[in-house]
């Protein structure tokens, strides 16, 4: 977890993990609800910081009870919006420029391959197609992203997507065929 250090509301010193950081980011832009938020973290973040469902509905509790988030508008089907507050605002902007935690990789692909021996051979070449058309699309969707960036920040991240992605397919493609 960061440490920013900083009093947020009332006194109170708490941590905001890149969860919860994620989460008020996202409310930066207005109000949302829990599902508005999982729809803008994976069309934002991607495949380079995931947030599920699960997470973001212990998370909005969490952040409401530090006063970091306020409960918004009511919606359809109990759909409950939350915005960020001012001390949310604060305690973000704290986190963005606290030191940052190493960045720790989880893939389940490199997951899959260490333990590949597991598998027949069939499944093992099945497994290597997939993740190669997965990351061929993702660096499609990398170029693309590069081509429509205006900001320089979010070119940036979609360059570092294109090498994600090619790396990957460089990784699968290192794997002799059974």
């Amino acid at each position: 977890m960061d440490r920013s250090g900083e009093k947020w509301d009332c006194g109170v010193v708490s941590e905001l993990n890149a969860t919860a950081a994620a989460l008020l980011g996202l409310l930066q832009d207005g109000p949302a609800t829990g599902g508005q938020l999982v729809a803008s973290a994976e069309e934002r973040f991607g495949a380079f910081f995931s947030v599920t469902r699960s997470q973001v509905y212990r998370e909005l509790p969490a952040l409401a009870k530090e006063g970091l988030v306020r409960l918004g508008k009511q919606g359809p089907r109990s759909s409950q919006q939350y915005a960020i507050t001012a001390a949310g605002k604060k305690a973000f902007k704290a986190w963005l420029s606290s030191e940052a935690a190493p960045d720790h990789l989880r893939s389940p692909l490199i997951l899959r391959l260490v333990h590949a021996g597991s598998l027949t051979a069939k499944q093992r070449t099945a497994l290597i197609e997939k993740a190669r058309a997965t990351y061929s699309q993702e660096l499609d969707e990398a170029k693309a992203a590069v081509k429509a960036a205006d900001d320089p920040y979010v070119k940036a991240v979609a360059e570092f997507g294109q090498a994600h992605a090619r790396a990957a397919l460089k990784l699968v493609d290192a794997i002799p065929q059974a």
